[in-house]
């Protein structure tokens, strides 16, 4: 059997700096990975269990109408994202299967070209790999060259960096992409995570953006960090009607199938904002406190406005700084997991226990 041209799995790589910060003798504080450690709000575990949870036959691919809508209102709610069709929405695996996929999905192939971000979630490449197709990184809009470019990832706020995108470069991008008839793919899971970010992050599909016409765009969203459900596996992608109804029928045909169970405990967290409110709030909270602990410890933090991590510089090679950070007790991830430009940069997650965040912050006060 053949194997895939995969990159190594990073975190694999990290073996023995996990080593080194779990035998810390007040034990280590995980901060390499964005796995939500706080609850998952009640209304959400009751919506699970409930009514549909007894449903004996298959769910659909599309959702029900309610939770299409409530995607919708929720959209326009929390956003200001007006005109999406619910028909134009479609629940999902989480959003890295999505994301994974999508290229695929798309009927990318080989001699199409995938554009990712200079510093990006590694699944972005794997995903054009996955395809057969070409990736090539860049924050700009000419590097992809004589490329036959179809489909452009964006991702505000970023992981890793936090970095918010203003308008004025996600309409050049949405223009540039429309004239090369390439799909502009927006991962928006950071999007209810604000932070400190003045505009605050919009969606692509925002009319500041695209003026109200969702052709050839896509917004991809997970309900694995603002409302804890990593778990659940729940996401969803909404936008242009005529590729979200694309994707629909491939994934009808290959059984990409969110459960019921799951889909009313996604109808009920895009129904709620309360929950996503206090999480944002804690994360806001812990970046604040591990902001000043790294920059105390010497360490340089840039952009880091929102989302889920700080991108953190000890002007030195990115494994370096996770190994004398790990024998403090404190793993992160190098800079490098997510591109070249990375190598002198780590990525610290908020996700944590406070804690554990406390315990962190005390451990870079006396470096």
């Amino acid at each position: 059997m053949s194997r895939l041209d995969l990159p190594d799995f990073p975190w694999d790589s990290l073996t023995g700096a996990r080593e080194r910060a779990a035998a810390h003798p007040d034990g280590v504080v995980d901060l390499s990975v964005g796995t939500p450690v706080d609850p998952v709000p009640g209304v959400l575990r009751e919506a699970l269990a409930g009514p549909a949870a007894a449903e004996p036959g298959y769910p659909t691919t599309h959702g029900p109408a309610s939770l299409r809508e409530a995607v919708v209102a929720s959209l326009q709610r929390r956003f200001g994202v007006s005109g999406v069709d619910p028909a134009a929405v479609v629940p999902t695996i989480g959003s890295k299967e999505l994301v994974a996929w999508l290229p695929t999905l798309l009927g990318l192939g080989a001699g199409d070209t995938v554009v990712i971000p200079e510093l990006a979630y590694p699944t972005y490449e794997v995903g054009a790999r996955l395809a057969g197709a070409g990736h090539v990184r860049s924050d700009g809009l000419t590097a992809a060259g004589p490329a036959r470019v179809r489909l452009v990832w964006l991702n505000s706020p970023s992981n890793p960096t936090g970095r918010v995108l203003p308008v004025e470069h996600l309409r050049k991008v949405v223009t540039w992409a429309r004239e090369r008839g390439a799909v502009v793919a927006s991962d928006e899971c950071y999007l209810g995570l604000p932070g400190d970010a003045d505009p605050a992050p919009r969606s692509v599909l925002h009319p500041d953006v695209c003026d109200g016409d969702t052709t050839g765009l896509l917004a991809v969203h997970s309900l694995s960090k603002v409302s804890n459900l990593a778990g659940y596996r729940a996401g969803f992608v909404a936008g242009d009607p005529a590729l979200v109804s694309g994707l629909l029928e491939v994934r009808k045909h290959a059984g990409m199938i969110v459960p019921r169970p799951v889909q009313a405990a996604l109808e009920a967290a895009v129904s709620d904002d309360a929950h996503v409110a206090e999480q944002a709030a804690r994360y806001d909270a812990r970046r604040t406190r591990l902001r000043a602990g790294l920059e105390k410890a010497g360490l340089t933090v840039e952009h880091s406005q929102a989302g889920l991590y700080l991108w953190a510089s000890a002007d030195e090679p990115c494994r370096e700084t996770v190994d004398r950070l790990a024998g403090l007790g404190i793993l992160v991830a190098p800079g490098e997991f997510y591109g070249p430009a990375g190598a002198q940069h780590v990525r610290v997650g908020l996700t944590a226990p406070d804690e554990r965040i406390d315990a962190a912050v005390e451990r870079l006060g006396a470096a």
